[in-house]
């Protein structure tokens, strides 16, 4: 099983937001009131905290106005802590909207950004954390500045931007307030770490943050940071480590009953002895998992757990079993994939609409100054000196500006000349060029690399049924799988017609394999769908490795090609690799569970 993925941290960060900005004694004091010092309980003992809310509705009609938006404001809470998230938005939506405490509505703020992010509409909660960055150098309010660096690092750090995340960590644990944990920041910034794969079981931040937040009562916040370590653990291979930590904090993870940490421990102790070999408490353990879930949910818990539940139904022969698995596991992949792409466009679509905002502003900025500049020539024609000095200057920057805009021009252009024109990927001659040019260094370094041949089956066959337009929207569907499952470091170009071809550099043949199966079952388990038009396909592949063949482009591409072709002669829709054989049983078992007609 492949180690902790980098979108596993996602469930930690919707904690950090879920329980960001507890107040301190301080903002209680300032606050006063029974309403505040129910709020401050909120993360310490949650269990006091439902209790003494009940208490508070039963005696609302004695709270004040600002008193009863606060009360609001913890129902909300709730709401969002125990999953309900559709009823948490409305009531955020509802403190944001009235007068009062401006503080309990910046909170508001941030909970409802997280909430948004939560239920996958992430362009608004994008939208509004760009408007909140936007707004921070404005921000003087100490409190409502330390909420706003907590919201912007978590935000960063669930779009794929870890380094800015920690950034806004590390401003946001400069900027605690007098009176508050340092705690909450800490996790933020653990958090940013781990997205940025910077941690170790034995990191100092990693430990102190436990310790920090188990000594201010902090227990939910203690047990994802020690998640966390626990993922940090199994990725070592320190497996007996990661079953005593999972047992240290489950009664505590038990008496907070949040969910999302729940679901996580069963989870957990499925990886542990999955990889430990043991596969009864292995398949207890992960089926665990899937009970304590819901009807419909797509999360990587989930994912282990079928992932898990196959490979044990497999090893035992339960042939229909295993598929049933793998038919779940393979919906929670793609569910993971939808959602980070999306997620992903929402993310490059607000910073783009919030940058052009900025530039537009900008420009009328200038246009106002350029205007300003004119009437005081006209009131002042003897200063023509100066007039002249500003035109040239004008005409500098215009030269200068058309300058830097031919330059980029040429740039784009000699990018575009490598590009293939349907698909946007490298062309046949750009990517042989660059592949031999690693496969240079690789060699000189000694490491090892897998080039893989990719040709849709039938791909003739979609072309006449349905028309050369949907045949090359099934080539840029192809693609956009594709690139789903590659590094970035990874060469991904067309050869020509229905065949692409992937360089993955320091990849292992064992490594290999498991990429070009991912990309294989993404492909058969994502038919192109088109004006409610369903296309299914799938694809064989083709795989030579460095370490059976050396380091010669030449010889690799025969040997891939060769693989490929025998792909096609063995059935189709699996993976072949360069000594002839498939990539193992678990190339055979998905075939047989595609679509027939693929």
């Amino acid at each position: 099983m492949d180690v902790l993925p980098k979108t596993r941290l996602w469930n930690w960060l919707g904690l950090a937001g879920l329980l960001l900005c507890a107040p301190s004694a301080w903002a209680q004091a300032q606050a006063g009131g029974r309403v505040a010092a129910v709020d401050a309980i909120r993360t310490s003992t949650h269990d006091q905290f439902v209790e003494q809310l009940a208490g508070l509705h039963r005696d609302q009609d004695h709270l004040s106005t600002d008193e009863k938006r606060h009360l609001l404001f913890l129902d909300g809470w709730e709401a969002n802590y125990e999953g309900h998230y559709p009823e948490a938005e409305t009531i955020f939506r509802q403190v944001i909207a009235g007068d009062g405490d401006d503080a309990l509505g910046i909170r508001a703020l941030a909970l409802l950004m997280n909430n948004l992010s939560s239920q996958g509409n992430y362009a608004e909660a994008y939208a509004m954390a760009s408007r909140a960055g936007d707004d921070l150098p404005n921000i003087s309010d100490g409190e409502a500045r330390y909420v706003l660096l907590a919201n912007l690092s978590q935000m960063l750090t669930f779009a794929g931007k870890p380094d800015v995340g920690l950034k806004y960590a590390e401003m946001m644990l400069a900027a605690t307030p007098p009176g508050y944990s340092p705690c909450q920041a800490l996790v933020q910034k653990v958090t940013a770490l781990e997205g940025a794969r910077k941690l170790t079981s034995r990191s100092p931040v990693l430990l102190s943050t436990i310790d920090t937040c188990t000594a201010d009562h902090q227990p939910v916040f203690a047990n994802t940071v020690s998640l966390i370590l626990v993922d940090r653990l199994l990725a070592e291979n320190k497996q007996p480590d990661a079953l005593a930590m999972l047992d240290r904090i489950a009664p505590a993870v038990q008496a907070a009953q949040y969910f999302p940490h729940m679901v996580d421990v069963a989870s957990a102790r499925a990886r542990a002895f999955e990889q430990m070999g043991n596969s009864d408490e292995a398949r207890r353990a992960a089926m665990q998992t899937v009970a304590m879930s819901h009807p419909g949910d797509v999360n990587e818990a989930l994912r282990y757990a079928y992932h898990i539940l196959y490979g044990i139904e497999k090893a035992d022969g339960n042939t229909a079993k295993a598929l049933d698995d793998y038919e779940h596991y393979v919906v929670q992949d793609q569910g993971y994939l939808r959602d980070a792409n999306v997620r992903n466009a929402a993310y490059e679509a607000a910073r783009k609409h919030f940058l052009d905002q900025k530039l537009q502003a900008e420009g009328l900025s200038k246009e106002n100054n350029i205007l300003r500049l004119q009437q005081a020539l006209d009131a002042k024609a003897v200063e023509t000196s100066r007039l002249y000095v500003v035109v040239m200057l004008l005409a500098l920057l215009t030269i200068g500006l058309w300058s830097v805009r031919i330059k980029r021009s040429q740039l784009r252009f000699k990018w575009l000349s490598s590009r293939d024109g349907l698909t946007g990927i490298a062309h046949h001659q750009h990517f042989m060029a660059e592949t031999g040019r690693t496969l240079k260094a690789l060699e000189r370094r000694g490491g090892d690399g897998c080039l893989v041949f990719l040709d849709l089956d039938h791909f003739k066959q979609v072309n006449d049924t349905h028309g050369h337009a949907i045949g090359d929207a099934v080539l840029k569907h192809t693609v956009a799988v594709c690139k789903g499952q590659l590094r970035t470091s990874d060469l991904f170009g067309r050869l020509g017609g229905e065949e692409f071809a992937m360089w993955l550099m320091d990849t292992p043949r064992l490594q290999g394999s498991v990429v070009a199966e991912r990309i294989r079952a993404a492909l058969a388990a994502s038919p192109l769908v088109i004006d409610n038009l369903v296309v299914p396909f799938s694809a064989s592949i083709g795989v030579a490795c460095t370490d059976t063949l050396g380091y010669d482009l030449a010889a690799l591409c025969r040997a891939a090609d060769a693989a490929l072709y025998r792909a096609k002669r063995m059935g189709r829709n699996r993976v072949v690799f360069d000594d002839g054989e498939p990539s193992g049983a678990l190339s055979v078992l998905s075939a047989r569970a595609a679509s027939p007609g693929s």
